[in-house]
């Protein structure tokens, strides 16, 4: 059997971002997936984000369930903190550590099975709360570790790769994610990186609930004719509502737009995404006509992706809950343990 390693030693004139990391330092270890998977090319599209905008590898939990799409966190982030759950938890575990410590930059990563099956009320529960997250479902509409069978987002109709077709109805995560209060709502293909990278890096300076569905054609189970998750059919029915540019508070904006073709958002930390409207008239601002142009486009076979949803004022768990801004490992012992007299104070509360 023969191993791959990489090069433990990085060429001196790497292009490096404003920490000094080159792309290197985002990397994980060599990918065991199939050769042409799409969930390796949102691997790369997280690491192209999480270098262009410098975001110490440290500060980052990258979690995961079970399935082709949760093994993904292992190719990405090395020097990531990082957990892998039982199938179907990742949300709730992702809840506990967020609770714990505020400080690190939670990146959740799913597959369709993970999240839309087995995880479904997981899924629900997190984004209702407004854990303040980036939640990516590497959507293939198969289970790809045990050979292929239908998921819950396979589309009714589509064909298997021995041309049965699927009689149910998918769940439109997107959809749901929508009508659960999510405040960052995308759709991307993992063949569109121009795309991906500037959804992923928005999603992640968020301060709220970011959901991105990804559909990933699964190369071995679900890219022939017939399905509705290859990368011919995507390609020919990408109705992108959107295209984004995303400027950080570090960079100069230079680009010019002709007027009227251009929508900028200003997010709270001062950064912008910009949006090259292909769909004159989508509102990203319209939850409800976000939902009502989803179901029309899939009426005609079309998938809608872009930007779908963005609430410019978000509230996250925590300022819900009015949670201590410190990590439950930096409280002292004072913080924790509030004394007698509160006790007795709190116990009269509750008579």
């Amino acid at each position: 059997m023969t191993y791959l390693a990489k090069p433990k030693f990085h060429h001196p004139e790497l292009e490096a971002n404003d920490l000094g990391f080159t792309h290197r330092d985002y990397e994980g270890a060599i990918s065991t997936l199939c050769a042409g998977c799409g969930h390796d090319s949102i691997s790369s599209a997280i690491m192209r984000a999480c270098y262009e905008l410098s975001l110490p590898p440290h500060r980052i939990a990258k979690l995961s369930g079970i399935g082709c799409s949760s093994k993904t966190p292992t190719y990405f982030l090395g020097q990531s903190h990082g957990f892998n759950s039982v199938h179907g938890r990742m949300p709730s575990v992702l809840t506990g550590a967020n609770l714990a410590n505020r400080d690190l930059i939670y990146l959740g990563v799913s597959g369709d099975g993970d999240s839309a099956s087995i995880g479904f009320g997981q899924f629900a529960h997190a984004i209702r709360r407004a854990v303040n997250m980036v939640y990516i479902v590497e959507n293939n509409g198969v289970y790809g570790l045990t050979k292929g069978q239908f998921s819950a987002t396979s589309d009714r109709g589509s064909k298997s790769k021995k041309g049965v077709a699927n009689p149910d109805s998918p769940i439109d995560l997107v959809a749901m994610a929508l009508q659960l209060g999510a405040t960052f709502v995308g759709r991307s293909f993992s063949g569109d990186k121009d795309q991906l990278v500037p959804l992923i890096k928005a999603a992640l300076e968020h301060p709220g609930a970011a959901f991105i569905d990804c559909i990933s054609p699964c190369v071995a189970f679900n890219n022939h004719e017939g399905s509705t998750k290859s990368f011919d059919y995507v390609r020919a029915h990408n109705a992108a509502l959107n295209r984004l540019d995303f400027i950080t508070t570090r960079a100069p904006i230079t680009t010019e737009y002709a007027e009227g073709t251009v929508q900028e958002v200003k997010l709270h930390d001062g950064s912008t995404i910009r949006l090259r409207k292909l769909a004159s008239d989508y509102d990203i601002r319209d939850p409800a006509g976000a939902i009502n142009h989803l179901n029309r486009l899939a009426a005609s076979g079309e998938i809608a992706t872009g930007l779908i949803f963005l609430d410019d004022e978000p509230t996250d768990m925590h300022a819900r809950l009015g949670t201590t801004p410190k990590p439950l490992n930096a409280l002292a012992d004072r913080d924790i343990v509030p004394g007698a007299a509160a006790l007795a104070k709190i116990n009269q509360g509750l008579r």
